[in-house]
């Protein structure tokens, strides 16, 4: 098949974005496609007169593949080195070349990629692509209305609220909440500006930062429990993995950086909590109308409460994400689990 494997764009994941989106076109190779990766917001520039000839080209785009640093990218940056100066989210000669493909391996994560525009942009284009469908992700990115789906289907979710930049009163008290609590945006992922606060000076900080990235967050009440995530494909869910971060939380150092986390899977539960968790998984993922494949984030505290934070609607798939290595507990190597995304996805929509 002819793939493109489209990556980067303008999210503060398009590191992280550009790391999956390698190891999946490099696999993609391996299995003998015709694989290409691409930047969504710098496009290509230069491409050969006849476009097809893209998919055969020597280094097959890698070379826009970079290690994913510590710090979140710098974004206007990024926009200052497009050549043509565009603010269009979709670079030179994008379309023409997913038109082209067989199917589009959507290798994006957060921001517009997985919020569903892109999903309904190539929609209406007439152009497949793996993953969830543009309602779906919709549903899922929005933290808040996410929380809504799970509390009306029975889903246990921290308590919290969705709080808007212009609203008058940012107290705890006006909402219900109390210290310790979590802060962070409405939209985001990698746990990027999710901060975990103790005291009212923090929580003033945590709100005024959170509220750089977006104009709306989450207060949540703090859970102290062990982290847990539990990926699902073709709405089954695959075996839980256990995160524990050396330091802190699993934020986005943690996240990506070689040895900051210990991660365990099959996770070290009871047989009974390993099933629940699947379970909720599963009743998570229908309930947010997702389809193909997602990952669901759960907080276990010491009384054996399970609390599902969110799904994840195009997780990572680099080699230390989790998603790679639930399927790896499962019998489903790197390459097969890429194989198998692009079918579902060809079965979801396409058949």
């Amino acid at each position: 098949m002819k793939i493109i494997v489209l990556a980067g764009g303008l999210s503060t994941e398009r590191d992280v974005s550009l790391a999956s989106a390698a190891g999946i076109c490099r696999t993609l190779l391996e299995n003998g496609h015709d694989a290409f990766l691409l930047d969504v917001f710098m496009g290509l520039e230069n491409a050969p007169e006849n476009l097809e000839d893209v998919f055969t080209l020597p280094g097959h785009g890698l070379e826009i593949a970079k290690n994913i640093s510590a710090q979140e990218p710098d974004l206007e940056a990024v926009k200052a080195s497009r050549p043509d100066q565009s603010d269009c989210f979709l670079g030179p000669n994008v379309i023409e070349l997913c038109r082209l493909a067989d199917i589009t391996f959507l290798g994006l994560h957060g921001g517009e990629g997985e919020n569903g525009k892109l999903q309904a942009t190539f929609d209406l284009l007439g152009i497949r692509y793996t993953g969830p469908d543009s309602l779906g992700c919709a549903i899922a990115m929005d933290k808040g209305f996410t929380r809504q789906v799970f509390l009306q289907s029975g889903i246990d979710t921290p308590k919290g609220r969705s709080l808007c930049k212009n609203d008058a009163d940012h107290s705890l008290d006006s909402l219900g909440l109390a210290l310790p609590v979590v802060v962070k945006p409405c939209s985001g992922g990698s746990s990027i500006g999710v901060y975990i606060v103790k005291t009212g000076e923090e929580y003033r900080e945590a709100l005024e930062k959170s509220f750089r990235y977006e104009d709306e967050v989450i207060i949540e009440e703090y859970i102290c429990g062990r982290e847990f995530a539990c990926g699902i494909i073709d709405g089954k869910a695959l075996p839980p993995i256990e995160i524990i971060p050396k330091t802190g939380f699993f934020d986005y150092a943690n996240k990506y950086q070689a040895g900051a986390t210990e991660e365990v899977c099959p996770a070290n539960i009871p047989e009974e909590t390993a099933s629940r968790m699947m379970e909720l998984t599963e009743k998570a993922f229908r309930a947010l109308k997702l389809s193909v494949y997602s990952r669901a984030d759960f907080l276990l505290d010491g009384s054996g409460n399970l609390y599902c934070l969110e799904m994840n609607t195009l997780p990572g798939m680099t080699a230390a994400s989790l998603l790679p290595k639930e399927a790896a507990a499962a019998g489903i190597g790197y390459g097969e689990l890429c194989e198998l995304i692009i079918q579902k996805s060809l079965e979801a929509r396409y058949q």
